[in-house]
């Protein structure tokens, strides 16, 4: 058995990916520390089983967690360290990105056997803004879409539309332009927002504004199936989960015309994309949506085959598997 230690911050969506594998991969083990240890990244080496044959985990702080013959395998899960990413940065951020957190993103990939991207938007990216060379691996995000499923829905008495935003407050995340769109939807169209993973941060009242704060994972199907439409105004992803969890529960999605999201959600079949921060486009295509339960239906339908034909938790833990095969039986 291929033991494989995975050293990871909680509170993102890498870790959803990870513990996934846990759960499915024998021999896989997480060892999971505060986001606060990354000011400290000397610390996270204790983090990683000594005795791994295989350290799986992010590049921002892999090269911190490889030791004397082990192999590291570093996966993108997003890439935030180009310049486009400067506008929707704090200014810690953008000093963070600029100097350590670039410097141990090229270590780790200097260091890594394989290097994987769970899109190929990621991919060309990073090796273009790192000057890569070697290759990375895409292997897109899997869900379980038997957990995730679609509601049986009955038509509401009331007449009132739900749409859902599922993330971290942040302006990466498009938070900051939840209440101008919401201000240009029609009087029967609700947003509910949850909390995310890491943000304690809630937006401004507003009657047509609901939030539900954070949610367990393990709750989130029975979130998406209350809801008929999906929000996602973000201005980067690596290859979404919030997205495919509602693709996977039947909803159509509204999001951003940008990095991987057309790998998504394909533009008039499953949804609608927009460009970034154009609160009016965001509007007009929610409204199209709560205007028309058959649209609606049609698109969830799409998104649904969608989920199960390419994005499945086995597909996905089925790739690692033969990944992890071959890299532990590859010289060091």
């Amino acid at each position: 058995m291929i033991k494989i230690s995975s050293p990871m911050a909680t509170g993102n969506g890498a870790i959803v990916v990870h513990s996934e594998l846990e759960k499915q991969i024998a021999g896989y083990k997480i060892s999971a520390y505060p986001p606060s240890y990354e000011y400290f990244p000397f610390l996270i080496r204790k983090f990683s089983d000594p005795s791994a044959d295989i350290i799986h985990t992010t590049p921002d702080y892999g090269c911190f967690n490889i030791r004397k013959n082990q192999k590291l395998v570093v996966t993108l899960h997003n890439y935030v360290l180009d310049d486009a990413m400067q506008a929707y940065s704090s200014i810690i951020q953008r000093i963070h990105y600029k100097t350590d957190l670039r410097l141990f993103t090229k270590l780790s990939l200097q260091k890594a056997h394989t290097v994987t991207a769970v899109s190929q938007f990621t991919a060309d990216l990073a090796r273009k803004d790192m000057g890569f060379k070697g290759e990375i691996k895409v292997i897109p995000n899997g869900i379980n879409e038997q957990h995730f499923s679609p509601a049986k829905k009955t038509n509401r008495s009331n007449g009132r539309i739900k749409v859902l935003f599922s993330g971290n407050l942040t302006q990466r995340k498009g938070a900051h332009w939840i209440i101008p769109i919401l201000n240009q939807l029609e009087p029967n169209i609700d947003i509910i927002y949850t909390s995310g993973l890491r943000s304690n941060h809630i937006l401004p009242d507003h009657p047509r504004l609901q939030r539900i704060g954070k949610i367990p994972h393990n709750e989130m199907p029975a979130l998406y199936q209350q809801a008929d439409i999906l929000l996602f105004p973000t201005v980067r992803e690596g290859f979404s989960l919030s997205i495919l969890e509602a693709m996977s529960c039947g909803l159509p999605i509204v999001a951003t015309n940008c990095s991987s999201l057309p790998e998504q959600v394909h533009h008039g079949k499953g949804g609608y994309l927009c460009k970034i921060g154009d609160v009016g486009d965001f509007a007009d295509k929610i409204n199209i949506l709560a205007f028309s339960e058959e649209i609606r239906r049609q698109m969830g339908q799409y998104n649904r085959q969608r989920v199960e034909q390419n994005f499945t938790l086995d597909k996905m833990v089925q790739e690692y598997k033969n990944l992890f095969y071959t890299v532990n039986n590859a010289q060091l």
